[in-house]
């Protein structure tokens, strides 16, 4: 895992899964809060479970709750193209309309969006 804080956001990037369950989102977001005094987190793709992307399994709603309640926000970075459910298309549509949850395209849009 590396990181970096650009502004006032933590960007972080994961070879393998760190938001795996509600609790670890828990953890990261107190850890980075502490250490670094950042509520604005910029995520790889593959450091969030696939569990997540299959929004059946309550995964996505459960750590977004957590971002939320916290005050806190995350941009998901990565090609999302690869999943084929309609329903992730439209929660990821939905999201970007949002603002505590954005999935983006690159490390530069992840900035801009998490921002503003």
């Amino acid at each position: 895992m590396t990181t970096t804080t650009i502004e006032d956001i933590a960007v972080i990037h994961s070879d393998t899964p760190l938001i795996t369950d509600a609790q670890s989102a828990l953890d990261l977001i107190v850890s980075f809060f502490y250490e670094r005094n950042v509520t604005k987190f910029a995520i790889n793709k593959e450091a969030v479970s696939e569990h997540f992307f299959r929004l059946s399994t309550g995964l996505a709603g459960e750590v977004v709750q957590k971002f939320v309640n916290y005050r806190c926000r995350l941009a998901i970075i990565g090609d999302f193209s690869e999943y084929t459910s309609k329903p992730l298309h439209d929660y990821i549509y939905e999201c970007n309309n949002g603002k505590h949850l954005n999935f983006v395209a690159d490390e530069d849009e992840a900035i801009r969006k998490l921002g503003g």
